[in-house]
């Protein structure tokens, strides 16, 4: 989560918005500055989902969620894992489905003791990996704050299911920075599913310390090889480097490689690096490509948050043609000044790449795309590509959002004509023309990320949506406001 003005009124009937390209602080911010003005939120219960028009209302709880992933269990394809960001509750929020996406229950994520006696803590920034064992790995951030003392620290949390995400009964925090030193931000968490692998069943976590009270903590990954009971942090990065990064990616080739992306935003540029001993030693870091935009942009559909620019990526582990081919994606800004989502692949490992190239439909008008991710079928080596599009905005001025879904055949180097997936469209700017709209979050709107998984030919894209954002739920003192949706895509 990101930087917000403090003055940001989300309640109220009127609000002071604040341009959030600001990469000085963590994306985890706006939470922070929330909770420090308004308290946290009752709730926790389990929930239920509830079936829309064709989607599906993951979460279908009170409150604003955004920031979404997901995840599925390949050794059992019906069970699907998801988690989301709880804007005004402390803790993460956890979803699983054991039909295939049909349907879904919702549970909180542990936290620790909180520091000091006034102290407070949550979570941010969801994140999930089935191994091929069925075991479920939740990765998160945790800030600790006093009250009226700022930050105290944040650290990471990895927790635990054995029951496809039902109960998290096992978590282990570590890697605590004090809020005078570096940021914990942005994690992102692979595992090693390859039965073959001499890796089998790693679990990898990549975040960036790149902001905070001292400069350039860089790129950093943990990896467990005992099932998530402990972990062993590196530098992935150049570490006599500035360390301006954002979003590192971890994704897992067929033969137990470990590759990450992530954005050097004082580069500008996707950088590249690989590990073939499971992560204890990584390359010089390369890249992939150069790009326009540095951090983030205030795009009219998330225009207060801004829509960051982070890559998603994944491997070919396939029996296809294209097996052990790497694709990446990432936003930047297209030749009309809209915003676009890019696509590039590497055949050798990733010590080369194919110049970049859009994976989305050419249309006569101007349409933003952000908030992607990707995700290679490993069944089929499919390539599929989320994210939301304005092409359906009714406004004028490119508001309203979809989720579209773009699929290449052939490993990335042509994709057909995307899918409409969301069955309504969201706008996170003002209700029916109601500008402030006390059933918006601004400070968050979609979040920095939207999630997707692909296994068997189906497509599982998961994302925040607000169509059901002035809707009434019992026992709430705000609305639903945005929701956690998902959908199945054959």
């Amino acid at each position: 989560m990101r930087k917000l003005c403090l003055s940001l009124l989300l309640l109220g009937a009127s609000a002071a918005f604040a341009q959030t390209n600001n990469p000085n602080n963590p994306t985890w911010w706006d939470k922070y500055a929330y909770l420090v003005k308004n308290g946290a939120m009752a709730g926790g219960a389990a929930t239920s989902s509830l079936s829309d028009n064709g989607n599906v209302d993951v979460s279908n709880e009170c409150g604003p969620q955004s920031e979404t992933y997901i995840t599925l269990n390949t050794a059992n394809a019906k069970q699907l894992a998801a988690g989301s960001n709880e804007i005004f509750r402390l803790p993460m929020r956890g979803y699983w489905s054991a039909d295939g996406g049909k349907s879904w229950g919702g549970v909180d994520l542990p936290l620790p003791p909180a520091i000091g006696a006034n102290g407070t803590d949550f979570g941010s920034d969801p994140t999930l990996a089935f191994d091929s064992r069925g075991n479920l790995y939740y990765g998160y951030i945790v800030v600790f704050f006093g009250s009226g003392n700022g930050v105290n620290g944040s650290q990471m949390a990895v927790a635990r299911s054995t029951d496809g995400g039902k109960t998290y009964p096992s978590v282990n925090f570590f890697s605590f920075s004090s809020g005078s030193d570096h940021f914990n931000d942005k994690p992102m968490i692979t595992a090693d599913a390859n039965a073959a692998s001499p890796f089998r069943d790693n679990v990898y976590i990549a975040w960036d310390a790149a902001s905070g009270g001292s400069t350039g903590g860089g790129v950093r990954v943990a990896r467990s090889s005992d099932q998530g009971a402990t972990f062993t942090v590196v530098r992935a990065d150049d570490p006599k480097g500035p360390g301006r990064a954002i979003g590192a990616c971890p994704f897992v080739g067929p033969n137990g490689e470990v590759y990450l992306a992530w954005n050097d935003y004082s580069a500008n540029t996707i950088t590249f690096s690989r590990s073939f001993d499971g992560g204890a030693t990584w390359a010089p870091q390369g890249v992939i490509a150069s790009k326009r935009l540095s951090f983030d942009i205030a795009v009219p559909a998330e225009f207060n948050r801004g829509a960051l620019v982070y890559p998603a990526c994944d491997a070919d582990r396939s029996g296809s043609a294209h097996r052990g081919r790497l694709v990446c994606s990432w936003m930047d800004l297209a030749a009309n000044g809209t915003t676009d989502i890019f696509t590039s692949f590497s055949d050798d490992k990733g010590s080369s790449w194919s110049l970049p190239h859009a994976a989305t439909d050419a249309l006569p008008f101007a349409v933003d795309r952000f908030n992607q991710w990707l995700s290679i079928d490993p069944t089929n080596g499919v390539v599929n590509v989320s994210f939301y599009d304005t092409r359906n905005d009714t406004t004028g001025s490119r508001y309203m959002t979809d989720i579209y879904l773009s699929r290449s055949a052939d490993g990335g180097a042509t994709f057909g004509a995307n899918a409409r997936v969301s069955t309504e469209s969201s706008n996170e700017h003002d209700c029916d023309g109601l500008f402030p709209c006390s059933a918006i979050n601004y400070g968050n709107q979609q979040g920095d990320y939207s999630g997707l998984v692909a296994f068997g030919g189906v497509a599982h894209p998961v994302w925040t949506d607000s169509r059901r954002n002035q809707d009434a739920i019992n026992g709430c003192r705000v609305g639903a406001m945005e929701e956690v949706y998902t959908a199945s895509v054959k």
